[in-house]
């Protein structure tokens, strides 16, 4: 690995330590470390790790993500999820691959993802329906029609029904579309 290359690859690693509040959204793949406290809605690519000493009560969509610490929230991992010792985990988890470690404590609900396709990809098993993003955007569902009608919000047609992809929908709600 030339110079150029670890000077990327540090340049991509993130250390939160401070205690922190809002939305934080990676487009770009980033190893993410949060040490200290952090609440609200975190969406990742890459590399996720919650430090042993971290408290995190959050929403949480990534790509591998691994727990030591505390979190109370959804988790939503598109690879993988490790939950190592001390961790503890409340909320409900959607992965194709779960480790739960000795001392590790999960409490919740888990959805394993079963594969689709040819290409070997994985179903999304964000998709939500209207009611759920209504009661997801604090909203009533009359907007969410106005929305889809109008196509101002990301959704997809799934037989008579519309589905819609939490990643994609906070990414909207982040560019500033939700009026």
């Amino acid at each position: 690995m030339g110079r150029k290359d670890k000077r990327q690859n540090a340049e991509r690693t993130l250390d939160v330590d401070a205690s922190m509040q809002g939305s934080l959204i990676f487009k770009d793949p980033v190893n993410l470390r949060i040490n200290g406290r952090f609440e609200g809605t975190l969406n990742t690519k890459g590399s996720l790790m919650i430090g042993e000493n971290a408290v995190v009560n959050a929403d949480i969509s990534g790509e591998s993500i691994v727990i030591a610490g505390k979190v109370e929230g959804n988790i939503n991992a598109m690879k993988e999820l490790k939950l190592i010792a001390p961790a503890s985990v409340i909320g409900e988890i959607a992965t194709p691959l779960l480790s739960v470690a000795e001392g590790a404590m999960f409490d919740g609900v888990c959805k394993m993802r079963s594969k689709s396709g040819n290409n070997g990809s994985y179903a999304n098993p964000a998709l939500m329906t209207a009611e759920e993003l209504a009661k997801y955007l604090e909203v009533d569902m009359n907007m969410i029609s106005d929305w889809v009608t109008s196509g101002k919000i990301p959704g997809v047609r799934d037989g008579g029904t519309w589905r819609f992809d939490r990643f994609k929908i906070d990414e909207w709600v982040a560019a500033g579309k939700i009026k």
